[in-house]
């Protein structure tokens, strides 16, 4: 069950992006720094996400072996660097928890990449998994029509870019979440 306690546990024993690619092949790394220098903060979100005022914990279920986690978690890692001190991101294996995997299934898979937003007190906000948005558009787009996508074929640049707002908005809806929670509110006296 997702708990604050659970969480907590989790969100303790993950790792730093930097640290959870290293645990990946050589390959492995290389797939997710090409995609990770591909990831671009525009100033506007930047300080837009500078300007936070309380606390997200995020925690990420992902493979390092996953193409749409490697596409995906360096756009999550790049948000959690705008705002160090109020977005914290971490990442876990799925396969290392899967205790973890089982409760967050979605549409009754273990999809990853996964992510669950916490408030401050690692109280849950919200549980977004596998594609956002924009990247189910283009998925559709690609898999649905006359044409495959081939496996681990370039993102497009505007994907990569509308994903990245993606994550975005839903870190600001749980941040607003969290800004408006009466209980923070009176804990912060805001």
């Amino acid at each position: 069950m997702l708990t604050p306690v659970a969480l907590s546990s989790k969100f303790a024993s993950a790792a730093p992006y930097e640290v959870y690619v290293a645990k990946g092949t050589s390959d492995q790394q290389a797939k997710w720094k090409t995609a990770s220098d591909r990831v671009a903060l525009t100033a506007a979100q930047q300080a837009f996400l500078g300007a936070f005022t309380r606390k997200v914990n995020i925690l990420v279920s992902s493979g390092i072996w996953c193409g749409d986690c490697s596409a995906q978690c360096p756009m999550l890692a790049a948000i959690g660097r705008a705002n160090p001190r109020l977005i914290d991101v971490r990442f876990l294996d799925r396969d290392d928890h899967m205790d973890l995997a089982e409760e967050i299934r979605i549409c009754g898979g273990l999809r990853v990449p996964t992510a669950i937003f916490m408030n401050e007190e690692v109280g849950l906000l919200s549980v977004v998994g596998d594609k956002t948005l924009s990247r189910l558009r283009a998925s559709a787009a690609r898999k649905l029509g006359a044409a495959c996508e081939i496996p681990g074929a370039p993102v497009a640049a505007d994907e990569t870019a509308a994903t990245v707002q993606d994550w975005l908005n839903e870190v600001e809806r749980v941040h607003l979440l969290a800004r408006l929670s009466t209980k923070l509110r009176g804990k912060h006296g805001d």
